[in-house]
């Protein structure tokens, strides 16, 4: 008998694995996440982080495993089918992705545009509301190159949820901002995925991120997941990887040090 819809998982992977020349870069890696809950990724640089979020959101396929989206398997989805499903989720870029020679309005008002057929006077109107809801009433006329790297955050934020999507996918979302502005986009990823009833998907490596918004946690370790919990539960851990990780240690399992010929091997395989 099929899980009734409030109580399956929104988001399902399972036994995830992807290779790239020779490397796994995914080595089986499964979880779930609730509706509503945010999940933040957690892990190094290379750790396959990135790679998964790619996965799930449907720009790359699998070696092997499956993954759900709303209770949908997107894993061998035709195109023209995913394409409807990929209406039901926003994204926020690592590097906001605003267009130049759009402003900000016009940015917001991309996926309404192309998505919908909503007279441009709705359109002006969704904007405004959604503008503001990120704190920026007002700035709907000025260019990309007007605005602090914040505020182009906060726009791009603005944009992923212009349709009022059932998900939300930020690759990084705070990278590059100052320990203010990143608690003040953590804020608002907290606060837009209650009022609209969002589930979130957040990549991170800023641990004082993972704390503030975090329901669950998965922490990935050269392709496969080493933690998987909360917020508390990543704190008490005594895995050496994960300790080493979330106190920012130099000396532990995770080296930076690796010689040419290790590093060939890493890359082999």
């Amino acid at each position: 008998m099929a899980e009734p819809a409030s109580s399956a998982p929104h988001i399902k992977v399972e036994k995830l694995v992807r290779s790239f020349d020779g490397r796994k870069v995914l080595d089986g890696v499964s979880f779930e996440v609730p509706r509503g809950k945010t999940l933040v990724i957690l892990g190094g640089s290379g750790c396959g982080k990135s790679t998964l979020l790619r996965h799930i959101i449907g720009s790359l396929k699998p070696d092997e495993g499956r993954i759900w989206l709303m209770g949908e398997e997107i894993t061998s989805m035709r195109e023209e089918k995913f394409a409807e499903v990929r209406k039901k989720f926003g994204m926020l870029f690592q590097g906001s992705a605003l267009l130049n020679s759009m402003s900000v309005g016009e940015n917001v008002a991309l996926p309404l545009e192309e998505h919908t057929s909503l007279s441009p006077d709705i359109i002006e109107i969704m904007v405004k509301m959604k503008t503001s809801m990120v704190g920026l009433t007002g700035f709907e006329n000025l260019m990309p190159s007007q605005i602090s790297g914040g505020m182009k955050k906060r726009v791009a934020l603005a944009r992923a949820i212009a349709m009022d999507p059932e998900i939300l996918f930020c690759d990084e979302p705070t990278a590059g901002l100052d320990p203010v502005m990143t608690a003040v986009v953590d804020v608002l990823i907290n606060d837009l995925c209650k009022k609209l009833g969002m589930t979130a998907v957040v990549v991170t490596h800023d641990m004082a991120s993972v704390y503030r918004i975090a329901d669950q946690i998965v922490m990935l370790h050269k392709g496969k997941v080493v933690f998987q919990g909360s917020s508390a539960e990543i704190q008490a851990s005594e895995d050496p990887i994960v300790k080493q990780f979330i106190k920012g240690e130099a000396d532990g399992p995770i080296s930076f040090k690796q010689s040419g010929d290790d590093y060939l091997k890493t890359l082999l395989g």
